[in-house]
């Protein structure tokens, strides 16, 4: 103990004598953490629209004027005809087009039915389709509407009407930074302790200070426990000052669930994520490799992790890569504890998986390290 109570006080001495590291480990994160939540929103808004009304009677300008009140879209132009709306999405101004035809009201009225031409510009194909889908409910519910002024108020009073009546578990008002504050948390704490401890080792080696420390007699644990165990602290500090100052300060959430039991599943998760970079540092002989290396890591484990995309969506191969990443568990478990309240029993599983991963990163590490080297 004495000799690894030594060897901390040299690694905490050496992360904080290096005045570029710290912002890196601390600031960063914060920023990042301050301004991610509030560009990565799954929900599609501002859909530039332009309309071509060849009807100019009362229920086309009405249409018009529910689609522009709905919120999400803007109005780009009114067009006098479709080729000049085309030319919009040609250039990229555009997302959707509709084409209102003539005798659009009078058509309603005789026939009892018109035709209504929507263009969709599929470049984006996720606006695409949300922006359609848009679209067309609101024409259902401009279809619906009609349909009730002209139905006989005696015939509305015997018709059976079903209330729908909607509530929103565990994230009440739809605000999409309760859903990605977590998980971006999640992702910058992974980042802080996989390159930092991967880059930390590394450098022993090409400054040549590891070479003076394997002619001592320190022991093999007592080095490796003194690389990971400062981090280990730090990753739990940034994890802290991201939920509690970020988290619930800047954006008011709250956990609802045990905080003791988020915080034992960030002590193991830690201790798989620095023995991964641990691994890594193994390999890399000099701080380039190890950031190349824990980059090509990295970014599978954030893209594959069901941050931004639902894991459900995916096809098989790919959600069998996410239940291999120790990112995707961690970010399903703050999720459930912070939002929803989840108690041991629930995430139990997840606590199993991520020892197996604690086990075999270390393992790893610690039989692929020679203190010879």
């Amino acid at each position: 103990m004495r000799t690894l109570r030594f060897l901390l006080q040299k690694e905490f001495k050496q992360i904080f004598r290096n005045k570029a590291l710290l912002p890196m480990i601390f600031v960063m994160p914060i920023i990042q953490l301050l301004i991610m939540p509030l560009a990565a929103d799954y929900e599609v808004k501002n859909i530039n629209i332009s309309i071509v009304d060849h009807d100019h009677s009362t229920y086309s300008q009405q249409l018009a004027t529910d689609i522009i009140a709905s919120g999400y879209f803007k109005l780009v132009a009114f067009e006098q005809s479709y080729n000049e709306a085309f030319q919009g999405i040609e250039n990229d101004a555009t997302d959707l087009v509709l084409e209102i035809p003539a005798h659009f009201e009078r058509n309603l009225f005789k026939e009892q039915a018109s035709n209504l031409f929507i263009a969709v510009n599929a470049i984006n194909g996720t606006k695409a389709n949300i922006g359609g889908a848009y679209l067309s409910q609101i024409i259902q519910r401009f279809n619906q509407n009609i349909r009730m002024e002209w139905m006989p108020t005696t015939k509305i009073n015997k018709q059976p009407n079903i209330e729908i009546t909607s509530t929103h578990w565990f994230n009440t008002d739809l605000d999409y930074s309760f859903f990605m504050v977590p998980g971006i948390l999640v992702v910058l704490v992974t980042m802080v302790g996989a390159y930092m401890c991967a880059l930390n080792i590394v450098k022993e080696k090409e400054i040549g200070t590891i070479e003076q420390i394997n002619v001592t007699p320190i022991r093999k644990h007592h080095f490796i426990l003194g690389k990971l165990i400062p981090f280990w602290v730090i990753g739990m500090v940034v994890f802290t000052i991201g939920l509690f100052v970020v988290g619930q300060w800047i954006y008011g959430i709250v956990p609802i669930g045990s905080l003791l039991l988020l915080y034992g599943y960030l002590s193991l998760y830690l201790i798989a994520l620095l023995g991964l970079g641990l691994l890594i540092s193994t390999y890399a002989e000099t701080q380039q490799q190890a950031m190349s290396i824990a980059f090509f890591f990295m970014m599978i484990f954030i893209l594959m992790s069901g941050l931004f995309t639902p894991i459900e969506s995916m096809p098989g191969w790919s959600q069998a890569i996410a239940k291999s990443n120790p990112v995707t568990y961690f970010i399903e478990v703050t999720r459930m504890i912070v939002l929803k309240g989840s108690g041991l029993r629930d995430v139990m599983p997840h606590f199993l998986v991520m020892t197996g991963f604690a086990a075999f990163f270390n393992t790893w590490a610690i039989l692929n390290y020679r203190k010879t080297r």
